[in-house]
């Protein structure tokens, strides 16, 4: 899949509830990768967002799980693995391609994790599989002598964007708060409570954590100076479009510089332009 088919999945993703069985309507294409001996990313490309595996004695702790129609495929993934069943899955934002298989997750027993953001517009959104369990600002998971940590640090791609720090792996799977690929944060849904100003910030409280290893919304696992070159990005966005604002620039000519400092393209345009102009005012 090219990049702007996959930006084009994810508008669809969250923009276009209705245009998730266009992009959800067959099982996405699997791989396993190991990153260490107890964490799995199960990777397809792009789209859906990446599901992580945490391996315990006890069980598993998933962090997403793409779309209904991917929940056998994760399952199978994970048999070559594991034998354990999945005892909670965390999701990093409410959209569809993390959260779609919440359902059938849940009809195994498993419990779904959330901010209390996340929930409410999985709520407003009418989705099925809402979490059972929601966190504010933080939450804990322990299974099998492992833990998993989880942060609501901010807005950024939305109101409800969590992390999830695998302390013992010195390990952080970053939902779509950062999608390697994207650069910059393109992907920003206001409709969702999300927010170009604040996400540096929110990026930066991600930064204090303590890991060397990102495991992106999207893409594929990098080191934290990756994390770094983005939250610079997000900075300078922001500035420059401050100074286009102070200038008394017309939405037309902010448009022409996300163009071209940032790549935007019309669906980028179409979904966040409005909000970009209206926030930054």
């Amino acid at each position: 899949m090219n990049k702007k088919m996959w930006f084009v999945g994810l508008v669809a993703c969250f923009v276009l509830p209705a245009a998730q069985a266009q992009f959800g309507d067959k099982p996405a294409k699997l791989s396993l990768v190991k990153v260490q001996d107890d964490l799995y990313v199960i990777h397809n490309d792009y789209v859906p967002g990446n599901t992580t595996a945490l391996i315990t004695n006890q069980g598993v702790i998933l962090v997403d799980d793409k779309f209904e129609i991917d929940h056998d495929g994760i399952m199978a993934m994970l048999k070559t693995v594991t034998n354990q069943p999945v005892k909670y899955v965390i999701n990093t934002h409410f959209h569809g391609d993390h959260s779609g298989g919440n359902a059938k997750m849940q009809s195994g027993g498993t419990l779904a994790v959330a901010s209390a953001q996340a929930r409410q517009r999985m709520v407003e959104t009418k989705m099925t599989g809402l979490p059972d369990i929601t966190i504010a600002p933080r939450g804990t998971l322990y299974l099998g002598g492992k833990t998993a940590e989880i942060y609501w640090l901010g807005r950024s791609h939305t109101d409800g964007d969590v992390v999830v720090l695998f302390p013992q792996n010195k390990a952080v799977a970053m939902g779509d708060m950062y999608t390697n690929g994207e650069g910059t944060p393109q992907l920003i849904d206001y409709s969702g409570g999300g927010s170009a100003k604040e996400w540096t910030a929110t990026v930066e409280n991600a930064l204090k954590l303590d890991f060397d290893t990102v495991i992106p919304g999207h893409g594929n696992v990098v080191k934290k100076a990756d994390l770094v070159k983005f939250r610079d990005s997000t900075k300078r966005l922001v500035e420059l479009v401050t100074q286009e604002v102070k200038a008394n620039k017309s939405k037309a000519d902010v448009e022409a510089t996300m163009r071209k400092e940032f790549g935007w393209q019309d669906f980028h345009v179409q979904m966040a332009l409005e909000g970009l102009f209206k926030e930054m005012h």
